[in-house]
């Protein structure tokens, strides 16, 4: 990584806490610790923070999975705001556009109350602070369009740069297949992330912090609770340097792995692991700026949800959640009695750590697109463009279409951070200052307010050059690096 100078925050460090995975997190928790002046020794077995599933969607109101409630849908949208607020340079700002096929169950009307509702609690939100207009102005978070709609749209000219929410709707209404489709079709301001600007902002802000240790290449071997209920941390680089780390508080953030901590923890917890991937396309005939565009579908059948995500130049990023695409037959695994960790099949684990063959690749990614092109024909001439995104995620508990998740705790020094959607990290990590000051391991005059002045030090062309050199060291197409949408 770059040198960058560091600097010392907030007082002199007294806790001193372990955080096992780098993934967004445990990189987000350290990032909350350290910038309050806890000391923070960061373990993470890969080359680089913020790897593993996918991520593209920040999920600002959840209006993708409609099996969810209106509870978990509120939560992600507080939770956006406050990750927007925190990784400014993370959006890719456009809107999301989620349309219901002919052929499913579903109807299009039945999305409106919560719309309603999540549109009144984003007003309540940015008329509370006015900081949290992070997603344009309440009054355009949603908007319904019917047919006539679309098809007087689809008569204009593509515009260059969109400048009012209809600007969207022209390259979708001249490309889909409105006779596949029911009406009305929702635009609503879900935005993208980018997992590469994501993981360049929380590298970039914590090589400043001096009571930060990142251990990158570094490998959990034990942890073990220490007669004074601080733990031990024993841990192996890849060059074969063993080391042991004692910490007054531990933070276990290993993502699909979490139960391997658990198990050598001796704690019980019952979850389950997902492997899924998405498709890197690029589509040379592409006009204009897109939304991101969503059909729903029934999960996990031939006609599952087809998710359209554009980046700049072309490139899109799809999801199909059928298990010919992103989803994996026997892919969703749970735990068993004799361990917290659930056993994903070999086969995944070796994607995991060896990537994916060629043919395996052009097999799933056109796939993909062939999904795809069942409601927006012209797409039928993308082509594979880069390695797949992909990765395990592990949901807590039993119930598979939990979305909203944050931590879990057991005994006094022991936290487990189980999100599931990115937008979820700092909310775990808020709850863990709480946990640390409840405890007394941090002051009870500690403020629980938001205060990153490192990460707010970051501009925004250092996070995008930083961004493009991990897509590059990760071996995939810059413009996923790159801001899409409005700048």
């Amino acid at each position: 990584m770059t040198e960058i100078n560091k600097s010392n925050v907030s007082c002199e460090p007294q806790v001193k806490v372990g955080i096992i995975g780098g993934g967004i997190a445990g990189s987000t928790i350290a990032l909350r610790l350290a910038e309050l002046g806890v000391s923070v020794s960061l373990f993470e077995q890969g080359p680089s923070l913020v790897n593993g599933p996918p991520i593209c969607h920040l999920h600002a109101g959840g209006n993708l999975y409609r099996e969810i409630s209106e509870s978990q849908c509120l939560t992600l949208l507080r939770q956006s705001i406050e990750t927007l607020r925190l990784y400014p340079h993370t959006a890719n700002v456009r809107p999301t556009v989620i349309a219901v096929p002919l052929r499913d169950k579903g109807n299009p009307d039945e999305l409106l109350p919560r719309l309603e509702r999540l549109k009144k609690e984003y007003t309540v939100l940015v008329d509370s602070d006015k900081r949290n207009e992070v997603l344009g102005s309440p009054s355009d978070y949603f908007k319904l369009y019917q047919r006539d709609d679309l098809e007087r749209l689809a008569q204009k000219p593509t515009p260059e740069i969109p400048s009012e929410l209809d600007d969207w709707l022209v390259p979708v209404a001249k490309n889909i297949n409105l006779d596949e489709l029911k009406f009305p079709i929702v635009l609503v301001q879900e935005y993208g992330v980018s997992v590469f600007r994501l993981a360049s902002s929380v590298s970039l802000a914590l090589e400043k912090i001096e009571h930060c240790q990142l251990n990158t290449h570094t490998l959990v071997t034990n942890v073990q609770q220490d007669e004074k209920q601080g733990w031990l941390i024993s841990s192996r680089t890849q060059p074969g340097e063993e080391k042991q780390t004692p910490v007054d508080y531990l933070i276990n953030s290993s993502g699909f792995k979490t139960g391997s901590i658990d198990d050598m923890a001796d704690l019980k917890r019952d979850r389950m692991v997902e492997f899924k991937a998405a498709y890197v396309t690029h589509w040379p005939a592409c006009e204009g700026e897109w939304p991101e565009v969503i059909f729903h579908g029934e999960r996990g059948t031939p006609e599952g949800m087809a998710q359209l995500t554009p980046y700049p130049d072309g490139f899109f990023q799809l999801h199909g959640m059928t298990e010919e695409i992103t989803l994996f037959e026997n892919g969703l695994v749970a735990t068993c009695e004799k361990s917290a960790q659930p056993k994903l099949h070999e086969k995944f684990l070796t994607k995991i750590s060896k990537g994916w063959s060629a043919e395996n690749i052009q097999l799933r990614t056109q796939r993909a697109i062939d999904h795809m092109s069942k409601f927006v024909p012209t797409f039928e001439n993308a082509e594979v463009g880069g390695n797949p995104l992909f990765g395990a995620q592990q949901i807590p508990g039993d119930d598979p279409t939990l979305r909203a998740a944050n931590v879990s705790f057991s005994g006094e020094r022991y936290a487990r951070a189980e999100i599931v959607k990115a937008s979820s990290a700092l909310s775990a990590a808020d709850e863990i200052v709480k946990h640390l000051v409840d405890i007394q391991l941090l002051p009870k005059t500690t403020s629980l307010e938001h205060h990153f002045p490192v990460m707010e030090s970051l501009s925004k062309a250092a996070v995008i050059t930083y961004a493009e050199k991990l897509a590059e060291e990760r071996d995939y197409p810059v413009e996923l690096a790159r801001p899409a949408g409005l700048v």
